[in-house]
């Protein structure tokens, strides 16, 4: 494989440094490198972070690839920084066997642009009522370690625990998405004040809130992983901070969207900005962000939720929920997180890349920019300034919250693995 030589980038937003990659590895990192037959990338002061790894990512495939493909939304991953990606199993059929696992996975080693490790679903069919092949998909080529019904809550009490159980002898993680359904019959939007003015169905803070509590004392009672999928309010915040400072293994996510956007959108009527859980207040926004800077929240993921047009393109009650996000986080991430000074890039890559392959317990990726590691690469351009343009989207999918609004940064080259996916902001 050819080597590559990556002059005067800012490795984790530090001082220029030169970085040569060799084959599938970085072979050095240092000052006035050089490299015989070396392909050169001038840097110019760009930030060097470790590849994005996201946790929670809608692929659609199989059943849904009016929506997105594997190919489609790896794609999209790449142009985002990504280097893996989790697939959510909410899919047609349901990713709960070992042969729909692995037929994710190696759709995603057939596409080339990231990793893709799928996600098993908790329960059969998602339908919450028995426990699915959990280990038999752990066991399998694609080797599931994350479990979730995501689109779903786990709500039976007595089913979350014996899957928290069941998770602990190969140590995977069961990855909540917090939404008590009788809570939540009906719901449109966040319920508050805007709510009340447009006459819309209240999705209560409480529903999210009070099982997370349930979840995080099951998962100290059977000493298991629990991880909060896209954690919305600050009632969240406190009572992850809390059982944290329990020393219990509870991780936690937040969503891009739910850093930025806030229910006041909503008044707008746009289907584009209906979302589960839905955009909440300002006050839960900033809340979102000081617990992502201080470490309460473990990671940012997308909740990339693909949909074809015609499923937007309606009246606001009949609008699927969901966003697509894989080539805006980081940007949204550097607006609301670096711009604002409440995490370096050293804190962004921790908190896209280190912890989230950590928690997903992936291997290869989330390591540091140093000699001998995998070179799973994400070049960034930091001063780059610039209108969202769904149009030229990699994803099949266009369903964009900031279509028309300017937001900083933009990737310039991904490598997987030594090999360039995105070139110039372009794929490869």
């Amino acid at each position: 494989m050819s080597k590559i030589l990556i002059r005067g980038a800012k490795v984790l937003g530090g001082e220029p440094q030169d970085v040569l990659i060799d084959g599938a590895t970085v072979a050095e990192v240092g000052t006035g490198l050089s490299a015989e037959g070396a392909q050169v990338i001038e840097a110019d002061g760009k930030i060097l972070l470790p590849g994005l790894v996201d946790l929670h990512t809608h692929l659609r495939e199989p059943g849904r690839e009016d929506s997105e493909t594997v190919l489609t939304g790896t794609k999209a991953a790449a142009v985002g920084g990504f280097t893996a990606v989790h697939a959510m199993a909410n899919t047609f059929p349901v990713a709960d066997t070992a042969g729909v696992v692995e037929q994710v996975w190696r759709l995603g080693k057939e596409s080339g642009y990231c990793d893709v490790q799928p996600v098993g679903a908790v329960t059969v069919g998602l339908e919450g009522k028995k426990l699915a092949e959990l280990g038999a998909m752990h066991d399998s080529a694609a080797g599931v370690r994350v479990f979730s019904d995501d689109g779903k809550c786990v709500d039976d009490a007595v089913i979350m625990r014996r899957a928290l159980e069941y998770v602990k002898a190969f140590d995977g993680v069961v990855a909540q998405h917090a939404q008590e359904p009788r809570l939540t019959e009906g719901a449109q939007m966040n319920e508050g004040i805007v709510s009340a003015e447009l006459g819309l169905g209240g999705w209560p803070a409480v529903a999210e809130e009070s099982i997370i509590a349930r979840d995080v004392l099951l998962a100290a009672h059977v000493g298991s992983r629990v991880h909060i999928c896209h954690l919305s309010t600050a009632g969240s915040v406190e009572i992850v901070r809390w059982a944290k400072s329990k020393g219990w293994n509870v991780t936690a996510e937040v969503t891009p969207h739910h850093l930025l956007l806030t229910d006041e959108l909503v008044r707008s009527y746009n289907p584009v900005y209906k979302v589960n859980p839905p955009l909440r207040t300002e006050a839960d926004v900033l809340a979102l962000r000081e617990a992502l800077a201080d470490g309460t929240i473990d990671c940012v993921a997308t909740d990339h939720a693909p949909h074809p047009h015609e499923d937007k393109d309606c009246e606001w009650g009949a609008a699927a929920m969901g966003m697509v996000g894989l080539e805006t986080a980081l940007s949204v991430v550097q607006h609301t997180m670096v711009d604002s000074g409440l995490l370096d890039w050293a804190g962004v890559a921790d908190r896209m890349s280190f912890r989230p392959a950590h928690i997903g317990r992936l291997e290869g990726h989330g390591r540091p920019v140093s000699a001998g590691e995998p070179a799973n690469l994400t070049l960034l351009d930091s001063a780059y300034r610039g209108e969202v343009d769904p149009a030229g989207f990699a994803s099949r999918s266009r369903n964009t919250p900031y279509e028309g609004r300017e937001l900083p940064g933009r990737v310039t080259h991904t490598f997987l693995r030594g090999r360039a996916t995105v070139v110039d902001g372009k794929l490869a």
